[in-house]
């Protein structure tokens, strides 16, 4: 079965930085589009950002604030996504979500992405 699970959330203080990671398991394809995401309980859900797998090539959406760089290794079945100067509003609910068969292209679309991970909390304090 398709697995994802988050780690590397916890309590920051702000100004700091944050690695979070998604190991993945299960797929049969090896080209595939992976993504972050986080919401916050009563909002909307946002991108932050997509990596293609295995190539390695990404794009960042705007609520990534020029504040995250997502990478992978491609070795270990694990993405990453780093945050850097963190932000109270960063808190929220991180997940990585992963679409199969397919590099990441055009309009991101929550819809897309059959199999998502369950979720690491970011919690940052002023």
């Amino acid at each position: 079965q398709v697995q994802l699970v988050e780690s590397g959330g916890g309590s920051v203080q702000a100004g700091g930085s944050l690695t979070l990671s998604c190991v993945y398991s299960g797929f049969t394809t090896s080209t595939n589009c992976m993504a972050w995401f986080r919401q916050v309980p009563g909002k909307v859900r946002e991108t932050l950002a997509r990596i293609s797998t295995p190539s390695g090539r990404a794009d960042y959406h705007a609520a990534a604030d020029d504040r995250c760089t997502i990478s992978q290794d491609s070795a270990k079945n694990t993405i990453y996504l780093r945050i850097h100067s963190l932000k109270p509003e960063d808190t929220a609910v991180y997940y990585c979500a992963a679409k199969f068969g397919v590099d990441c292209w055009g309009k991101t679309l929550e819809s897309d992405f059959p199999s998502w991970g369950r979720g690491t909390q970011v919690t940052v304090s002023a």
